[in-house]
């Protein structure tokens, strides 16, 4: 059993920056691969990105590519989700979320763990 409890968000300009961080629960958290997903109002949730267990590598969405950068500390049973050149179009709810599966997926269907979510507003 993990818990998730996500803060960091808030309300930013296009092009500042923001930190995410996910608390998680639990001795077993170096075992799973970690991920970041946003809703956006109106749309579907999807896959921002995952870092594997062992933190050794990390795959992003083409949209946040080369801006956002996902990060690991198991001292600290932490997940972190830097956001640089903030952008309207990342406006979203963002949820932190853990998955026991061996290979690291994309799909959300994958990830048996989430947090309450917490709001990203960019401002144009």
């Amino acid at each position: 059993q993990v818990q998730l409890v996500e803060s960091g968000g808030g309300v930013v300009q296009a092009g500042g920056s923001l930190r995410l961080s996910c608390a998680a629960s639990g001795r077993t958290f170096s075992t799973y691969t970690m991920g970041w997903f946003r809703q956006a109002p109106g749309k579907e949730r999807e896959f921002v990105a995952h870092i594997r267990r062992g933190g050794s590598s990390s795959y992003y969405a083409d949209s946040v590519q080369g801006r956002f950068t996902i990060s690991r500390d198991v001292a600290k049973n932490t997940v972190y989700l830097q956001m640089n050149s903030l952008k309207a179009e990342d406006t979203a709810v963002y949820y932190c979320a853990a998955d026991s599966n061996p290979r690291p997926s994309f799909n959300q269907d994958s990830y048996a763990y989430w947090g309450q979510g917490t709001q990203v507003t960019v401002s144009s």
